[in-house]
């Protein structure tokens, strides 16, 4: 069994900037931007926090447009959406969706991939059944200047859903920016804030929280993939997909994993967590609660890296960058990526028998995080456990390189 131990190493959330963090804040920030979006320019932040010296920055607005059962089949809406979440109950494989165009055309049939099996704790846990069947959720890109849909799922699915997401092309929204990427541990990643998070995604039409943070003590770093697009062209705008998808199509209130990782290495920050403390747990050092392993959540990190890893290989910049971020969290924890444990899931006192640093199918029916990566997971254990023993992960070269 292994003995839990948290650093007292002093990290914050706000830490000096080098020249090679900032060049991330450019590289992730420059194409989102929503001044060339035009919309209304209206503010959603609230006066810049005294002493901070960050900037104002626009996003678009994330537009969301849901319809169910028969209505889930086929839609168009009045303007162009990026995204496509697909809903289903029944086998998890053999789901179809051609997109219309703003000229009316239909393209071609493509085959619809599903996500994670994922969820809150209290959930029950996507599992699949003796039938084959399942819960199933997938979260599709749209060609450029995509309008509407048609859908065709499985034979026998139940409980057919299905969401038009625009990330790219709403009205501008104002909000406050830290000046510079944040640090853990020397690792540089870009905040919400930095990456476009609509906080007003998390609270329900009265103003509650939809899902309050918990905070429980770290046991256990579990990897994913999104099982969406290679070659992502605007990953901040899938990072957005992602964050509407889980929040407010599947009533999950946020984003299910604490960290994404994009093909170029960047890395975003999931999961709301407060502003005390590091990013993804509480001034106390405990990790705020997920939504990435039903029934396994509280007390388990988890990093996705954004694309489909069933036979494609991560980019070596992605592959840096889980391996920094994994071993500044396991040097935080005092955690040895190849140890096996027994998970205790302090909310349901389930228990589970996994290695330390796991992947998703390691806890439940799915694919994910894609074959390729979780063959990975050996080497990418020993991996992480070399970039603990450096003394700061800044004496090595940053993972992270801007695009020409």
């Amino acid at each position: 069994m292994h003995s839990l131990h948290r650093s007292t190493s002093g990290l914050t959330r706000r830490t000096t900037l080098n020249t090679a963090a900032a060049a991330v804040a450019g590289l992730a920030l420059g194409s989102t931007q929503a001044a060339a979006l035009g919309g209304d320019g209206r503010s959603t932040a609230a006066d810049a926090p005294s002493g901070d010296s960050g900037r104002q920055a626009r996003f678009p607005t994330t537009r969301v447009r849901r319809a169910a059962g028969a209505d889930a089949l086929g839609a168009s809406v009045d303007f162009s959406f990026n995204y496509l979440s697909v809903g289903w109950t029944g086998v998890p494989r053999g789901g179809q969706v051609r997109f219309r165009g703003a000229d009316g055309r239909l393209g071609a049939w493509q085959a619809l991939s599903a996500g994670c099996a994922a969820g809150p704790d209290g959930a029950t846990p996507a599992v699949r059944r003796a039938d084959g069947t399942r819960p199933v959720q997938v979260l599709a890109a749209a060609p450029a200047g995509a309008r509407g849909y048609e859908l065709r799922v499985p034979d026998g699915a139940t409980d057919v859903r299905a969401a038009v997401l625009d990330t790219a092309g709403g009205p501008a929204r104002t909000v406050h920016v830290p000046a510079e990427p944040q640090w853990l541990l020397d690792v540089p990643y870009l905040t919400r804030a930095q990456w476009g998070a609509d906080e007003s995604l998390r609270f329900l039409p009265d103003g509650t929280e939809n899902s309050p943070p918990a905070y429980y003590p770290a046991q256990v770093m579990t990897v994913h993939h999104t099982a969406g697009l290679n070659g992502d062209p605007d990953p901040a705008a899938t990072v957005r997909a992602v964050y509407a998808q889980h929040a407010v199509v599947n009533d999950w209130g946020d984003i299910g994993y604490h960290f994404l990782v994009d093909e170029a290495g960047v890395i975003y920050e999931g999961r709301w967590s407060g502003t005390d403390g590091i990013a993804a747990h509480d001034a106390e050092g405990n990790l705020v609660t997920g939504f990435h392993t039903a029934g396994y959540n509280s007390g388990s990190l988890g990093v996705a890296l954004l694309g489909t890893y069933d036979s494609a290989t991560p980019t070596p910049e992605a592959r840096a960058s889980l391996t920094s971020v994994l071993a500044a969290y396991a040097k935080y924890h005092g955690f040895d990526a190849r140890a096996n444990v027994t998970f205790v899931n302090p909310v349901s006192g389930v228990t589970k028998d996994n290695p330390m640093l796991s992947g998703h199918r390691d806890w439940l029916s799915t694919e994910c995080p894609g074959g390729v990566l979780h063959a990975d997971l050996p080497r990418l254990r020993e991996d992480v456990v070399r970039r603990q023993a450096y003394r700061r992960v800044r004496e090595l070269p940053l993972p992270i390189r801007p695009r020409p």
